[in-house]
């Protein structure tokens, strides 16, 4: 595809909305969308050509699709990389990173803090085909290095964490992994590309689940690896085009459009969290805020020079309860008291999500894991949306309010 060329220097919010954009013989100013399966080829010895992969040329949406390629444009230029690969969800990202670069015999560290679901990917999926993975403590740099072998080929981690918003050094990491002949990835989901930028500080490959902030609507599932041109090229591609876990023209669209506002969204939305995340520090049934953006946060100095000096969006925090059984009860009444959050796991949406960690986004990993990750029964998520912060703060304090008789 023949992207419009744009002038160097521009600033990430203009890049947001003019990158990746095709010209179009009728001129439409917004970007199309091609809802086609397949392509027709002028003749039978130019598809056999682009079949063979001597000249370029879209045949059939698995192999390519012009308007996925706008989303991959567009989304590596935010990150700074070289290219993107789109799947069809963050998760899928993940596999198809794993089944580009580790063999069986390799040997994975990973944050013990990630996902639940990326913890059952590597521990369930990838441990089948003789893959290994040790989890470690998200922050303590020492334990990571610790932890290399001579056949580790990967260390993985995501900044802030699901749901507790531990923040790791990325550069420290880099450098752990590159002395070892390893690659570090990052899952950039909670900042997206408009606070953070993982490979100015080392990273080699970004993944992202574009359901969250680069959507930012809640409406479609995406995901994508921003890296190199070569490994795109040679070591991804490849894959897409057998596997097939590839992005939906009609979903990489709606991402596309989303990145448009992805800057606005995300200022907006920490700013609200900031104020919440105060706010729910002064509660007397709240017992811990887990927020980057807020001093008492254990990395909060490294937050601020990595996330471009704003928090995100995603706020944690533990209600007052004597045990787990008392600190599931409180957590449930505080969710089901609320009548402006949306009750759900998803986040990155204009509207605020309230969830549950332990019995939904991390209830698939063992309570072992739930306890290493620091994950308690009387936690709870909420991902801030756009709502007036008033009103968020009397959705919340409804719950917390009436905890004072039973806690």
């Amino acid at each position: 595809m023949t992207v419009k060329k744009l002038p160097p220097g521009l600033h990430l919010d203009t890049l947001a909305v003019r990158t990746g954009i095709e010209p179009s013989q009728y001129g439409e100013n917004s970007e199309t969308m091609y809802l086609t399966s397949s392509f027709i080829q002028p003749d039978a010895a130019t598809a056999a050509r682009r079949f063979a992969q001597e000249e370029e040329g879209y045949m059939y949406t698995r192999v390519g699709n012009p308007t996925v390629t706008s989303m991959e444009v567009r989304l590596a230029a935010l990150e700074g990389t070289e290219a993107a690969i789109a799947t069809s969800s963050g998760m899928a990202a993940i596999l198809l990173l794993g089944m580009g670069l580790l063999r069986a015999g390799d040997h994975v560290v990973c944050s013990q803090s990630v996902f639940g679901s990326t913890i059952r990917l590597f521990s369930g999926e990838f441990a089948k085909f003789g893959i290994e993975t040790t989890y470690v403590s998200q922050t303590d740099v020492s334990a990571w290095a610790a932890a290399i072998r001579p056949n580790t080929k990967l260390l993985f981690a995501e900044t802030p964490t699901n749901p507790l918003t531990d923040v790791c050094d990325i550069q420290a990491l880099a450098d752990v992994a590159h002395s070892a002949g390893a690659k570090l990835a990052v899952d950039n989901c909670f900042c997206s590309p408009s606070l953070q930028q993982p490979t100015r500080f080392g990273a080699d490959y970004v993944i992202h689940s574009g359901t969250k902030y680069l959507d930012g609507q809640g409406r479609v599932v995406a995901g994508a690896i921003c890296c190199t041109q070569k490994e795109v090229d040679d070591i991804f591609l490849p894959i897409t085009r057998t596997a097939g876990m590839v992005l939906s023209p009609f979903n990489a669209w709606v991402v596309l459009k989303g990145m448009e506002t992805l800057s606005i969204r995300m200022k907006a939305q920490c700013a609200t969290a900031l104020e919440l995340a105060t706010w729910l520090q002064n509660q007397p049934q709240v017992t811990r805020v887990f927020y980057p953006g807020l001093p008492s946060h254990p990395q909060h100095a490294l937050a601020m020079r990595q996330q471009s000096g704003l928090g995100g969006p995603v706020v944690s925090f533990e209600v007052r309860h004597k045990d787990a059984a008392s600190g599931r009860a409180n957590a449930f009444h505080v969710i089901d008291s609320t009548q402006v959050c949306s009750i759900t796991t998803n986040l990155g949406d204009t509207k605020t999500t309230i969830c549950h960690p332990a019995s939904t986004s991390h209830a698939r990993i063992t309570e072992a894991q739930r306890s290493a990750a620091g994950i308690g029964q009387g936690l709870i998520r909420v991902a801030v949306g756009l709502e007036h912060i008033e009103d968020l703060k009397a959705d919340i304090a409804r719950g917390l309010d009436s905890l004072k008789v039973s806690a």
